[in-house]
């Protein structure tokens, strides 16, 4: 391995996402690390997964792609996530419970591993079951200087207040989409507007920066004194899955590499762009 390489760590949920056109494998933390890899980084992914056929083919996809991983074999279920669309082609997710990613274990592999890890991304839907200890204590078990990026995801009702207090506590960066940040300023009794309310947060728990995503209307990175808003350029839109992952990946690589805030906005923001105008979040 090139020692030059950045270890980034993606922890969390990996599953298969069950459509009506067929399944798809999915789980932010194998796509975070996968992007890191493709640029240029030490990409591994730390996840659990059944001992079944849809465990056995994950693990294939893993292989095949060349990620680095820690991927526990467990007694639950590999994860699954029905989707359902209505007769006006909306879809509903039933995410199935106590499965394999639920249950990951903390092994001395895991502890070695956060030892020497630079950066990891993890977000609160693996905080739901028994993984949280585990997410925890491979925080705890980083060096101080690591970077600790906390993607919110919000699913459902997978999430408290209490998670994502604890969560805060740790991190140095916090992504949440413009959606998820009016969820967490309503639960934490945050005034004013977006940027208002992201930068409240930073103050809280000082946050080194907050990243704010806007969908289609771009992104702005908050920090303590400035908000740097970027628009997202014309792209030709074939799938939006894995995209706000590979943008967390992008964002990542650049900020340990020492790019500036906007070069590293930019980099995510193109990465992202590239993974829409692809079928699947792990494109070649």
């Amino acid at each position: 391995m090139n020692a030059q390489k950045k270890v980034i760590v993606g922890i969390g949920e990996i599953l298969w996402d069950m459509l009506p056109t067929g399944k798809a494998l999915g789980g932010a933390p194998a796509n975070f690390a996968y992007h890191a890899k493709r640029l240029g980084e030490d990409g591994w992914a730390v996840s659990a997964i059944g001992n079944d056929a849809l465990g056995r083919e994950i693990m294939e996809i893993v292989m095949e792609k060349g990620l680095r991983n820690l991927i526990s074999v467990t007694s639950r279920p590999t994860g699954t996530v029905q989707v359902s669309l209505d007769a006006k082609g909306v879809p509903s997710y039933t995410i199935m419970e106590d499965v394999a990613w639920d249950n990951i274990p903390f092994t001395p592999q895991m502890a070695a591993l956060a030892s020497r890890a630079d950066a990891v991304c993890f977000g609160s839907l693996v905080q739901r079951g028994n993984s949280r200890d585990s997410v925890l204590r491979f925080l705890r078990a980083m060096r101080p200087e690591a970077l600790r990026v906390f993607d919110i995801n919000l699913r459902q009702h997978y999430y408290s207040k209490e998670v994502i207090d604890e969560s805060l506590q740790l991190s140095d960066i916090l992504k949440i989409n413009d959606e998820e940040i009016r969820i967490v300023a309503e639960l934490f009794g945050l005034g004013g507007d977006d940027t208002a309310a992201c930068r409240a947060l930073i103050e809280r728990y000082g946050l080194k920066l907050v990243i704010l995503t806007r969908g289609a209307d771009g992104s702005e990175v908050i920090t303590a004194d400035e908000a740097i808003p970027q628009a997202v350029g014309q792209v030709e839109v074939v799938d939006t899955v894995g995209a706000g992952d590979s943008f967390t990946a992008a964002f990542v690589v650049a900020y340990l590499r020492g790019d500036s805030l906007a070069d590293a906005q930019r980099l995510a923001n193109e990465t992202a762009a590239y993974v829409c105008s692809c079928k699947g979040a792990m494109p070649i």
